[in-house]
């Protein structure tokens, strides 16, 4: 079977995942066959190098032919080793591929057993991520274990081939004395379940979250009072300042301000803070401020620009919107995204500030979020923008992209990314930070030969070019396409 699985796999070379998973299969057949020998830090294959195979500077002993091994390195009680044949085959295929290591720890020799299948289910019984190669798995599994020495797992197969997960205690016999005695009133724990339990109770027998010991469970279905409820891990929040801020983001971001000294970008003429009608006072600036930005969700800033401009016309107040028919408002919104749930968002949300706040909007960020349809991005930008406070960062899709491909922060949505840049960034950024980088990541989009001309006509050109290059704007094609192949060439020859 070892032999039949190998031959196929000269023949996959163009299908890799076929290539993989015959490989796969193969190791799970010549498994009796690996020799290993521990690390300090984990099982790794025994290597041999062959004379016959001088090419291949590493290769694992059970792929070298049992005539060209020494004899120490012959696994015992078998051949371990394929024919030359077998390995010969195997030349064809590459062999650069990863193997997977199995901590070395008395968990991994245990964890190392089960399955991949087997290896999740253990990892969210434990509130633990389930993404990952089975290497990841094992290893999460055996970080987790050695981080809580009280509890380990002893995991078991039954007859019927599933997992028994139990937990034995590894606590020192100082820490066993040091242990609390048992209130009185909580159920008894045993090694192991007496006669007694077990005619008493015919149902199965519980885990306990202690110990090894097993709790046989009462008939009724009411909690105890003593069993706690499994919740999801809370994540750790991110204090301002506390982060170090990462290496060169200085010459970074002052190259981006000079990039964006002309604010030529869509959110410099159609952002929350162009838009707002300041000459009818402050409440209703305010106003108009916190409906741009609940327009700009989802939207491009051009479209929310002409439809502010319609609502303007119309009467954009906090009394003129209240009194206005949604059917009619939803029409005259009707070119931005989502418009329908946006025109429910605007009639509560009024209504809100007209009966709760005396006709102006709240003032505080966290007030703010309390509306509905504004979330955190809008909420800290309308603050900053209507009341001069500010109290965080607004993050869009724009610096949430940016900011992981400059590796400032390593984020999976905007509101990781605020709380990780309100880590390192001084507060004095704070206020200009939003539209000075979703305008410039809006000019590397969608004007594309703008921005070139301004990295070819600022004081570093060749630093500008490479910062573009980083954020996915293919310099050289886009120089082609706009006539500035030789000005870009030579920008980049510079020092």
């Amino acid at each position: 079977n070892i032999h039949a699985t190998i031959s196929l796999l000269p023949h996959l070379r163009r299908h890799r995942h076929l290539k993989i998973a015959a490989l796969s299969v193969a190791l799970g057949l010549a498994r009796p066959f690996i020799r290993c020998r521990p690390t300090s830090s984990s099982v790794a294959f025994a290597f041999h190098q062959s004379p016959q195979h001088s090419s291949r500077a590493r290769r694992p002993a059970w792929l070298i032919p049992s005539n060209t091994m020494p004899p120490s390195a012959r696994t015992r009680g078998t051949s371990g080793a394929f024919t030359e044949r077998e390995a010969s085959t195997l030349d064809a295929f590459d062999d650069g591929m990863p193997f997977a290591t199995v901590p070395s720890t008395p968990q991994g020799s245990r964890l190392g057993k089960l399955t991949v299948s087997e290896l999740k289910q253990q990892l969210k019984d434990l509130n633990l991520p389930v993404s990952g190669l089975k290497a990841d798995l094992i290893q999460r599994l055996d970080s987790h274990h050695q981080s809580s020495p009280i509890l380990q797992p002893d995991l078991e197969r039954t007859s019927n081939g599933t997992v028994k997960s139990r937990y034995f205690s590894t606590a020192t016999d100082s820490e066993k004395a040091s242990t609390p005695p048992v209130a009185k009133g909580t159920a008894k724990r045993t090694p192991t379940p007496t006669k007694s339990s077990r005619s008493t109770s015919k149902s199965p027998k519980r885990k306990s979250d202690e110990s090894n010991d097993f709790v046989t469970p009462t008939k009724s279905k009411t909690k105890s009072p003593t069993a706690k409820s499994t919740s999801p891990r809370k994540r750790i929040k991110i204090e301002p300042g506390s982060m170090t801020p990462p290496f060169g983001w200085e010459d970074i971001y002052s190259l981006v301000n000079e990039l964006r000294s002309d604010r030529s970008a869509p959110v410099d003429t159609d952002g929350g803070e162009a838009l707002p009608e300041k000459h009818l006072g402050e409440v209703v600036h305010r106003y108009q401020v916190l409906m741009a930005l609940m327009l700009s969700s989802q939207t491009k800033d051009a479209v929310v620009g002409e439809t502010m401009r319609s609502l303007q016309k119309h009467g954009l107040t906090v009394e003129n919107i209240h009194k206005t028919d949604s059917e009619l408002l939803n029409k005259l919104i009707g070119k931005v995204g989502f418009h329908n749930n946006k025109t429910k968002y605007i009639k509560q949300a009024t209504e809100i500030i007209i009966t709760q706040y005396n006709g102006d909007i709240p003032s505080t960020a966290d007030e703010l979020m309390t509306l509905p349809g504004v979330g955190p991005k809008m909420a800290y930008i309308v603050e900053s923008v209507a009341f001069g406070t500010v109290t965080g960062i607004g993050v869009d899709t724009h610096m949430h992209r940016i900011f992981n491909q400059l590796a400032w922060v390593d984020s999976k949505n905007p509101e990781g990314t605020r709380e990780q840049l309100e880590g390192w960034l001084p507060r004095d950024k704070w206020d200009e930070v939003n539209v000075l980088w979703v305008g410039f990541g809006q000019e590397v989009q969608q004007q594309k030969e703008k921005m070139l001309k301004k990295a070819l006509q600022c004081s570093a050109p060749k630093e500008a070019l490479r910062l573009l290059d980083r954020l996915g704007l293919d310099v050289e094609k886009e120089g082609k396409r706009f006539g500035l192949e030789d000005k870009v060439n030579i920008a980049m020859a510079g020092k």
